[in-house]
C-alpha cells in the first residue's frame, strides 16, 4: 500500500485503503490521527468527499455525522479511561480552516500535559509534537487502536 491515501483520506477510507481506518460508521469513518502526543486522538471523517462543511450536507446525514462523532467521542473516552488514570475529558471539534472536507477532530485530555498547555486547545503544542517521529502513529498504538474499535463496536450494539 502506498502512502496515496494521506492526500486523499475519504476516497481511500472508501476504497478501504487508509491504515488509519478503526471502523466504518453510519456517515463517515472513524480514525485514529496520524499524530498521538495525546493518545487516542481521532477523527472522524465524512463519507462523501464533496462535503466541504456540515452544511454541505443534507439535514438527515448531518444529524447521522454529529451522531457518530458522539459515538467516537464516547468510545475515545471509555477507551482512554480505561487504558490511562490520567484520562480528564474529551474535546470534539469541527474546524474546517486547513482540509477542505468534512471532518471532526476528537481530542483526549489528560492530567500529565504540561501545566502551560492543558487548558488550552491543542493546536497551540509546539510543533514537535506534530511532526516528531516520537509521535507519529506505529504499530504501538495498536493496543490502543483496538481498544477504541471495541468501544465503538459496544456503542453500536447498545444503540
Amino acid at each position: 500500500m502506498t502512502e496515496n491515501w494521506r492526500t486523499d483520506r475519504i476516497g481511500s477510507a472508501l476504497r478501504g485503503e487508509n491504515p488509519t481506518v478503526l471502523r466504518r460508521l453510519d456517515a463517515g469513518f472513524a480514525v485514529i490521527g496520524d499524530v498521538q502526543f495525546l493518545p487516542g486522538y481521532s477523527v472522524l471523517l465524512a463519507d462523501d468527499p464533496r462535503a466541504e462543511r456540515l452544511s454541505g450536507l443534507p439535514k438527515g446525514r448531518r444529524l447521522s455525522f454529529l451522531a457518530d462523532m458522539d459515538r467516537l467521542g464516547e468510545a475515545v473516552e471509555r477507551a482512554c479511561r480505561r487504558l490511562d488514570p490520567a484520562f480528564r475529558r474529551v474535546n470534539l471539534e469541527i474546524l474546517g480552516n486547513t482540509d477542505p472536507f468534512l471532518h471532526a477532530h476528537v481530542w483526549p485530555r489528560y492530567e500529565w500535559e504540561p501545566a502551560g498547555l492543558v487548558g488550552v486547545p491543542v493546536w497551540l503544542y509546539p510543533r514537535d509534537r506534530w511532526t516528531g517521529e516520537r509521535f507519529a502513529l506505529g504499530p504501538r498504538h495498536d493496543a490502543l487502536r483496538e481498544a477504541i474499535g471495541g468501544e465503538l463496536d459496544r456503542l453500536r450494539s447498545m444503540n
